[in-house]
């Protein structure tokens, strides 16, 4: 069973027989490459790297935009030059229950810090999880938005992320950049 919408999803979509939703999608030039943007008129359901295993190109049905998600390219634009340390956009990823509960954790992360999979089990009170959690971190489809690359192998390790483990880095490092040091 699927469920659409997180934390920051500004609508209350209803879906019923009745009603279809037209998919827009637009392209965003980053420093990683052209991403892929998509979702409906109100919120942003998909951002697909250009490379990796998560890679999605437009489906047939969808309608391209070039002016549509200017929020998000402004966003994504603000959060490259280091300018943005979290999002606010309406967002409507689709995913199980147990997905969507994952990706509200990864939205916890702070900019410019990092968890393991087993802290993220253990904030969805599910510590014996971490695997499922890694699964779940997959399938995230809004990344760098919802911040999957923020998660790392217990032992410190670069492990998986959708859009290949050279972009993983690129964000780490570029948040690092960002972030002032200070000793506590």
């Amino acid at each position: 069973m699927s469920s659409r919408g997180l934390s920051h999803c500004q609508t209350n979509c209803v879906l019923n027989s009745n009603t279809v939703n037209v998919v827009y999608y637009s392209v965003y030039e980053s420093p990683v490459g052209s991403l892929l943007l998509a979702g409906d008129s109100d919120a942003l359901s998909l951002i697909s790297f250009p490379e990796g295993k998560a890679a999605r190109q437009p489906e047939p049905d969808w309608m391209r935009r070039n002016d549509a998600f200017k929020q998000v390219k402004n966003q994504l634009s603000a959060y490259f030059a280091g300018e943005l340390k979290q999002f606010e956009l309406p967002l409507a990823p689709v995913g199980t229950d147990f997905q969507l509960a994952v990706w509200r954790a990864l939205e916890t992360i702070p900019y410019g810090q990092t968890c393991s999979y087993g802290e993220i089990a253990a904030m969805i009170g599910n510590p014996d999880a971490s695997r499922a959690v890694g699964a779940a971190n997959g399938q995230n489809p809004l990344p760098s938005v919802i911040p999957c690359h923020r998660v790392i192998g217990s032992d410190g390790s670069m492990t998986g992320f959708g859009g290949g483990v050279a972009c993983k880095k690129f964000l780490l490092a570029l948040e690092q950049e960002f972030t002032p040091f200070s000793l506590q």
